[in-house]
């Protein structure tokens, strides 16, 4: 986690290989969505909540509701890539966040993201509390 302009956010590194290009070794806009997915899972790993472990003893799943991607710039095979989630927001059944994907300080693509709290059977369910208290450091 790191501290800037007064805000908390969460960074997580990955290294662009080659199943993650085209022939022409520009990456494929779905796996920026992959390496969005990473840093929200290892956001809340720093946290101490495991997607697992929520399944395992509470039953609950965390899927993405809504997802909005703007794609700047590509990146290519073998570009190491920094990915930013910030500006969390903590809601009665999910979170909002946004993510950016960096080479260096260029940003390649800007990520806004709504997760939603399920059951086993699809149904919406309340953020539990631990997360809520959790996330919100992130906020602004």
């Amino acid at each position: 986690m790191t501290n800037s302009n007064n805000k908390l956010s969460h960074n997580f590194s990955v290294r662009v290989y080659f199943e993650d290009t085209d022939a022409g070794g520009v990456v494929y806009h779905t796996s920026f969505l992959r390496f969005a997915e990473r840093a929200r899972t290892e956001l809340l790993r720093s946290l101490g909540i495991s997607h697992q472990s929520l399944e395992d003893k509470e039953g609950i799943i965390i899927a993405v509701r809504s997802c909005n991607a703007e794609y700047l710039k590509p990146a290519r095979l073998d570009d190491m890539l920094e990915i930013t989630s910030g500006n969390i927001i903590p809601e009665a059944t999910g979170l909002k966040l946004s993510q950016t994907i960096r080479r260096g300080e260029e940003i390649l693509v800007s990520v806004g993201v709504r997760l939603v709290c399920v059951n086993k059977k699809g149904r919406p369910v309340r953020l539990p509390l631990r997360i809520h208290e959790n996330v919100g450091i992130f906020q602004n």
